[in-house]
């Protein structure tokens, strides 16, 4: 496929917004236009001056502005954002007008590696899509296989590395090894195949680091105006030359999956076993099924299923963990926990335990603290919506068809009026209610699995694989954050570490 196709007709402003705003910001201390509205230019500069840590900025901003603020981008650019936490104005988006709020096409231009994806859809095919999605993922023979891939994966795959680790007291990069981890069980329940990312060996992954590079290119097209980042790729350069070359790496890698299956059932067919109890049930087999999918719609979907299983359920893992080694009394309540439910006693402590679905949801502590990371810490930071006609917010405040809303779930997160003055404080107590059960909250207020008719149809998907990692190394091992480490989010569409987590594993005694 050519990225650089011929683009539309770009003008001299656009070509020299680069040049001006680096002079702007060259001006700019670091405590000044935290919400300046340059001549011209908008903030713009003062996005681009506050980009390396764009999530920490927006939250200050909306802070300051009230949970609601207005961003003005250039004059020429049609940047009109209203980005904001308010859970009226999420209710009011996301689901009691949903069908007057859908992605837009611009977001479709800005995730066009996605293609005619679920991700992408809207109105009718994106129905039409989720209830094949739906009928798929809710199958009871998925979710026996989603069981035995996660234990298998965990045993087999993750056990091993850690042992390696703890035992050579090496420092190791647990993002990295949560990335593997959920890259090779994200394949095998999309594809039935496993990439074999994950061993002591820590093997090449150029098909797992080519999502991280596409996306950050993603997070920069948000940041910047359509027709300049529309420059760079025409020209080849930069964050779109980076994106051009990962995408040709997962279309390599995709195109091998569907060629594997493909063959995998023809073989099946015959030799004539057709027992679909023992079949693996991927999303490939369940699609391949009904001939009218085409190689694009199976290269679109797989990819958006793994783009989404990789990414967020690893970034999930990584921040959780950090937030557990920084709070030993959470730390020491999930010990008891997983000890006195699971019924682990000190002479089988260590032998590798393989918990099924249904005895990890009575971890209440653990769920509630997982919901307590993802809180702080949700992995695609911000949720964007475009209005189909003119309108105005709960909150006040004017939308068209030209403006973008965006929803800041970091920022959220960190709201005194939505989570009261305890918000930045890391406490799974806040979602258990006095009865010892979990505290159910509204999307419009939780917004980490999406809200309305857009929730996140694979919520117990991630929650079943973070159990099952969580279980494993708690019960096991003390992660042990090396120090001075710098921990901080990445800029990109998922909230990665931005410099990985370097830890140390140590096993933990007997009588622990």
């Amino acid at each position: 496929m050519d990225l650089r196709a011929p683009m539309a007709f770009i003008g001299y402003p656009e070509i020299l917004l680069a040049i001006v705003c680096v002079l702007y910001l060259r001006r700019m201390s670091s405590n000044n236009g935290l919400l300046r509205n340059w001549p011209f230019f908008g903030m713009l500069p003062a996005i681009l001056h506050n980009y390396q840590h764009i999530h920490e900025y927006l939250t200050q901003v909306l802070k300051l502005a009230g949970s609601t603020f207005i961003f003005k981008g250039p004059w020429f650019a049609n940047m009109h954002i209203v980005f904001t936490t308010d859970p009226a104005n999420v209710h009011y988006v996301m689901s009691s007008n949903f069908s007057k709020y859908p992605k837009g096409p611009e977001s479709k231009k800005i995730f066009d590696v996605l293609g005619d994806s679920l991700f992408n859809l809207d109105l009718d095919s994106w129905r039409i899509q989720k209830n094949a999605f739906h009928a798929w993922i809710n199958q009871r023979r998925f979710h026996r296989f989603l069981e035995k891939t996660n234990l298998n994966k965990v045993e087999r795959g993750l056990v091993p590395v850690l042992e390696h680790v703890a035992k050579q007291s090496l420092v190791v990069d647990l993002q990295d090894v949560f990335q593997r981890f959920t890259f090779d069980s994200t394949c095998i329940l999309a594809s039935g195949s496993d990439p074999g990312c994950l061993s002591i060996d820590f093997p090449d992954a150029p098909f797992s680091k080519a999502f991280d590079d596409i996306e950050e290119a993603l997070f920069f097209r948000h940041i910047v105006p359509e027709s300049y980042w529309k420059l760079l790729r025409w020209l080849g350069i930069g964050e779109e030359r980076k994106l051009s070359r990962a995408w040709e790496t997962l279309d390599y890698f995709i195109a091998k999956l569907i060629t594997m299956k493909r063959e995998e059932m023809s073989k099946r067919k015959k030799m004539k076993e057709d027992h679909e109890e023992e079949e693996r049930v991927d999303l490939l087999a369940s699609y391949m099924v009904d001939d009218n999918y085409n190689e694009k719609f199976l290269r679109d979907n797989v990819l958006n299923f793994i783009f989404a299983g990789r990414d967020t359920t690893s970034a999930a893992l990584t921040w959780f963990f950090w937030l557990v080694s920084k709070n030993p009394s959470v730390e020491t309540k999930l010990l008891e926990e997983i000890k006195a439910t699971l019924r682990v006693n000190d002479e089988e402590k260590h032998k590798l335990y393989a918990f099924n679905t249904k005895e990890l949801r009575r971890l209440v502590y653990l769920h509630g603290a997982l919901c307590e990371s993802l809180r702080l810490f949700p992995p695609v930071p911000f949720q964007p919506r475009s209005p189909l006609f003119p309108d105005i917010l709960p909150s006040g405040h004017p939308v068209d068809k030209k403006s973008k809303i965006i929803f800041s779930l970091y920022a959220m997160g960190r709201m005194e009026a939505i989570w009261g003055k305890d918000c930045l404080e890391f406490k799974p107590e806040r979602w258990i209610s006095p009865q010892g059960g979990i505290i159910h909250q509204p999307s419009f207020k939780f917004l980490a699995f999406n809200a309305g008719p857009r929730s996140c149809m694979g919520k117990e998907v991630a929650f079943s694989q973070m159990k099952a990692v969580a279980v494993a190394m708690i019960n096991n091992y003390h992660i042990q954050v090396v120090e001075g480490h710098p921990v901080s989010p990445s800029t990109s569409i998922i909230l990665h570490m931005k410099h990985g987590l370097m830890v140390r594993l140590i096993k933990r005694s007997v009588h622990e």
